[in-house]
């Protein structure tokens, strides 16, 4: 809130404060600003003539603020300036010979992290769920055989101990984004964590969700954009750029786009992974099988890795 001095000239201080990207509704004082205003400080608006008192609200994420925008995971920096990374891999890990030939075929292409479920959240009770701490084993060895690091999803408290021994960078999925006795579980394994944005969570409630990680031991978050819901089904989400902008150039997080998700569209998976790029993102996480066709999860939306070759000689010269 700017409060002005009563012999200011309000339309003078609201015209100053529009010229700075402010949204203002006046009250008795002075004017509120609007949550969707541009970032400016305090002092800034302080020197507006006739302003006599900015009242800033009290972060309700203070560590997220203080982490910086850049983290490190299992040695690879991950974050705005630093070089964008790729996560790659299916939906779900199917077999041990399958995530190796995978693996094998994303390394040379510059993928830092192999991704794949071990335990799939499914909505339908009869689709596939995973093969379970046996297949974190066989993403593990693929990983380590080829140079990557493994990132992969916790999706309960009891399982949280297991997936941290075999990942390097713990996630959290979209349905578990307010499930804050995991975001506890997985903040005390002192890992690094991937948090995905709910399908309805706004930027607010996403940057909390972070907290509660850091907070209970987390060593670091990265956020996860990937599509929240929408109206219109012409894409599987809506895939929020302003809000990897928002979050890449204003609160100065680390932001990774899942275009797979966010589209369920194989075609449109490339020209946003360079659009989330080109916003701020640190990176991509993009779905990809060796023969989408026979995958067991998400097919429809998944490349084969060859797809990349053309988005990594982008992202990495």
């Amino acid at each position: 809130m700017v409060l002005i001095d009563s012999t200011a000239d309000a339309d003078a201080v609201k015209r100053a404060l529009i010229a700075r990207g402010q949204w203002v509704r006046p009250t008795e004082r002075g004017f509120v600003l609007e949550p969707h205003s541009a970032r400016v400080s305090s002092e800034e608006l302080a020197a507006i003539p006739g302003v006599s008192q900015v009242v800033a609200p009290k972060s309700q994420h203070p560590m997220i603020d203080a982490q910086g925008p850049i983290v490190d995971v299992a040695g690879v920096r991950v974050g705005l300036g630093a070089t964008p990374v790729l996560m790659s891999g299916p939906c779900a890990v199917e077999s041990e010979e399958r995530i190796q030939n995978i693996a094998a075929k994303l390394a040379p292409r510059g993928v830092k992290f192999l991704r794949g479920g071990a335990f799939k959240p499914r909505t339908s009770p009869y689709a596939f769920q995973g093969h379970g701490e046996v297949a974190l084993q066989w993403m593990r060895r693929a990983a380590d055989q080829h140079g990557m690091r493994v990132v992969t999803e916790a999706m309960a408290e009891g399982e949280v101990s297991l997936v941290a021994e075999y990942a390097d960078l713990l996630q959290i999925g979209s349905r578990n984004m307010s499930n804050y006795a995991l975001l506890k579980a997985v903040g005390r394994a002192r890992k690094p964590v991937l948090l995905k944005r709910s399908m309805s969570a706004t930027v607010s409630e996403w940057l909390q969700a972070g907290e509660y990680l850091l907070v209970h031991g987390a060593s670091s978050v990265l956020f996860c954009e990937r599509g929240i819901r929408g109206f219109d089904e012409s894409t599987r989400n809506l895939l929020d750029l302003g809000a990897v902008a928002l979050l890449a150039h204003v609160h100065r997080q680390p932001v990774i786009v899942d275009p797979s998700h966010g589209t369920g569209r194989r075609d449109l998976v490339l020209p946003l992974a360079r659009a989330a790029l080109s916003a701020g993102a640190a990176g991509v996480m993009i779905e990809t099988h060796d023969d989408p066709g026979r995958a067991l999860s998400d097919g429809p939306q998944a490349l084969r890795p060859e797809d990349l070759d053309a988005l990594a000689s982008e992202v990495l010269r």
